[in-house]
């Protein structure tokens, strides 16, 4: 069985959409006389190719009946901050940058994304958030790093 190039690109791609979110908290922002109220949630994800990094998005979801049924386009503004939870350990080279996580914040055409890059100079691992559409994205985003220790070489493809 061969495999082709275009499903080797896919696959980094499925990986990212497979890490889920676990949330961690929310809270209410405006109150809705029908369906779920607007709120500010705040989901952690864990890095799937660096133990011990975990990362905590906040971001807008609407409520109202639109976000009841799921066709509401949540706002584009995110916050993140990640951290060392544990001992960080690489398995295997990692690319100079790649996405990560990535969620749908519309039905059909927004997503929010994380994308980690490598600051080999500085041994650290930066991460981003934005979000983007089909047609045009967002120009809001935010960033956070996280210093790996000198003695932990960060491996690179």
């Amino acid at each position: 069985m061969r495999s082709s190039p275009a499903l080797a690109a896919l696959l980094p791609l499925a990986l990212a959409a497979a890490v889920h979110a676990e949330p961690i908290g929310d809270v209410d922002t405006a109150f809705q006389w029908i369906g779920p109220d607007h709120k500010i949630v705040v989901d952690a994800y864990d890095d799937p190719k660096v133990a011990g990094i975990t990362c905590y998005v906040s971001h807008a979801k609407t409520g109202g009946i639109k976000g009841a049924l799921g066709l509401a386009e949540d706002k584009s503004e995110a916050s993140i901050a990640c951290r060392q939870v544990g001992p960080i350990s690489v398995s295997k080279p990692l690319p100079q940058q790649e996405e990560v996580f990535n969620e749908r914040l519309s039905l059909l055409f927004k997503r929010l994304r994380i994308v980690r890059m490598v600051d080999r100079a500085r041994n650290t691992l930066v991460y981003l958030t934005y979000s983007d559409r089909l047609v045009d994205g967002s120009p809001q985003n935010a960033v956070t790093a996280v210093a790996v220790d000198r003695a932990t070489p960060i491996p690179l493809k």
